[in-house]
């Protein structure tokens, strides 16, 4: 494209085609890309040139899902047995840390878990975290695969049954059943909080178990918005 554009330059102004060489080069490349999520796509020690900035941001759901499966290539070719696939930044981070992971080990996945689980299916990995918020979680734990707000709700019912299935007394419940969202329903648990989460849990990793093929071990993690781990369950 660089070479047309000077051609057309050249003829527009009467000239011979151009005897130049033309180098694209980025000052502290290198560094800047270690700030990017290149890596992750197999991009290693460089930047991609794209537009005016350098930023892509996938807007549609298509090309979200596209970023996860090449995400999941990735991994794969690079043999990583444990990739971690979050809904958001705090939960990621929560498990990099956790694990020592390497950025191309992290799937940033977003509302998609059902996209990320069913490409899994077809190219497994040994070792599946998933990770999320407390409400995130509630809505898998109930089935949904789309966890966007526009595709699913968090069903307090549900939680409250969980609730109640975890002991929890008629103080609590009564407080849990007026709650109308689910961060507020798990500060109504008290003392529960933690066994509730465990709950939300162990019904989100059943869920994914069968959604996947068996041949990945699966652990699911509840993340608070702190970063601090509200349950663990599975391997």
């Amino acid at each position: 494209m660089i070479r047309e554009a000077l051609v057309d330059l050249a003829e527009a102004n009467g000239a011979p085609p151009p005897d130049v060489t033309v180098t694209v080069a980025i000052p502290g490349g290198e560094r800047l890309a270690e700030k990017t999520m290149n890596a992750r796509l197999g991009i290693v020690g460089g930047l991609s040139v794209l537009g005016t900035t350098g930023i892509v941001v996938p807007y549609s759901c298509a090309s979200w899902v596209h970023s996860i499966q090449r995400g999941i290539d990735v991994a794969r070719a690079a043999g990583l047995d444990h990739i971690a696939a979050a809904t958001g930044t705090t939960s990621e981070r929560a498990v990099q840390r956790l694990y020592a992971l390497p950025d191309h080990a992290l799937i940033d996945m977003g509302d998609f878990v059902g996209g990320t689980l069913k490409y899994l299916r077809r190219r497994p990995v040994a070792r599946l975290t998933l990770a999320g918020g407390f409400a995130k979680m509630a809505k898998l734990a109930a089935g949904h695969l789309d966890l966007h707000s526009s595709k699913s709700q968090v069903e307090p019912a549900l939680l409250n049954e969980m609730l109640s299935s975890v002991g929890a007394d008629d103080r609590t419940l009564a407080a849990a059943s007026g709650a109308e969202t689910a961060g507020a329903l798990l500060e109504a648990a008290g003392s529960w909080r933690a066994a509730l989460a465990d709950c939300v849990a162990r019904r989100a990793r059943e869920i994914t178990l069968a959604t996947l093929s068996g041949a990945t071990a699966v652990e699911v993690a509840i993340v608070d918005r702190g970063g601090e781990f509200l349950a663990r369950v599975g391997s």
